[in-house]
C-alpha cells in the first residue's frame, strides 16, 4: 500500500495521521462481509444530537451485484468515475431531516453524519482498506437510484477497497496521489477568544 501519512505540527494518534483518500484500488479484490460489516458498526458508534444517529448507508457491491453497483457508479462526476470504477463497494452517506424522537428538524443530522462517516474511514484505514468520500456526484440521480425517501439527503459517497497499484492510474491521477498531503496552518483555523485570533503554541 502506498502510504502518505501526515505531516504534522504536533504528534497526533497514529490511525489519523495515516488515513487518507487514495484513489489507487484493485479492482480484482472485494472487501470481505465482515470487513463491511466492521466499517458500518464503527459509524454506528459515532457521536450525535440527542444520540439520534441521523446516518443512513445505502452499499452497492460490485461482485454481489454489479448492474445496481454501475447504476450508482453513473452519479458520479466523470472525474470520480475515471478512478472509482475499480472500487468494489460504492456507498451513500444519508443524514435524516428530522429526530426520530419527536419528528422536529435536525439540522445537526448532516455534521452528525459526517462524522459516523469518518468513524467508518478510520475503521477502513486500521484494515488496511482505502475509504475516498466524494463530493462528485448527482445527488438527484443517486436518491432515485438508492430509493431514498422523503425527508433523508444524499451526503457524500464513498469508493471502498483495497489498494491497488499507482500505474492503475493515469498520469494526472498518479500525480495527485504522489503529491505531498498539505493542510492549513493551525492558526488559520483555530482562534482563541473570538474569530480571528489565531491559536498558537
Amino acid at each position: 500500500m502506498f502510504e502518505k501519512p501526515a505531516t504534522t505540527t504536533v504528534p497526533i494518534a497514529e490511525l489519523l495521521a495515516r488515513r487518507w483518500s487514495p484513489r489507487a484500488l484493485d479492482p480484482q479484490r472485494p472487501v470481505a462481509r465482515e470487513h463491511l460489516l466492521a466499517l458500518l458498526e464503527a459509524a454506528r458508534w459515532a457521536p450525535s444530537c440527542f444520540g439520534d444517529q441521523p446516518w443512513h448507508y445505502v452499499i452497492w457491491d460490485r461482485f454481489r451485484d454489479a448492474e445496481r453497483w454501475a447504476q450508482a457508479f453513473a452519479t458520479l462526476t466523470e472525474g470520480n468515475r475515471g478512478w472509482a470504477g475499480r472500487a468494489p463497494l460504492l456507498l451513500l452517506a444519508v443524514a435524516a431531516t428530522t429526530f426520530r424522537h419527536n419528528g422536529k428538524p435536525n439540522p445537526w443530522g448532516p455534521y452528525d453524519t459526517g462524522a459516523a462517516s469518518l468513524s467508518l474511514c478510520l475503521q477502513a484505514s486500521a484494515l488496511g482498506l482505502v475509504a475516498h468520500q466524494m463530493g462528485g456526484f448527482d445527488r438527484a440521480a443517486i436518491a432515485t437510484v438508492a430509493g431514498l425517501p422523503d425527508g433523508f439527503l444524499p451526503q457524500a459517497m464513498i469508493a471502498v477497497g483495497h489498494p491497488g497499484a499507482l500505474e492503475l492510474l493515469d498520469a494526472t491521477q498518479q500525480a495527485k496521489e504522489r503529491a505531498p498531503r498539505t493542510r492549513l496552518p493551525l492558526d488559520q483555523i483555530a482562534f482563541e477568544a473570538g474569530w480571528g485570533t489565531g491559536v498558537s503554541a
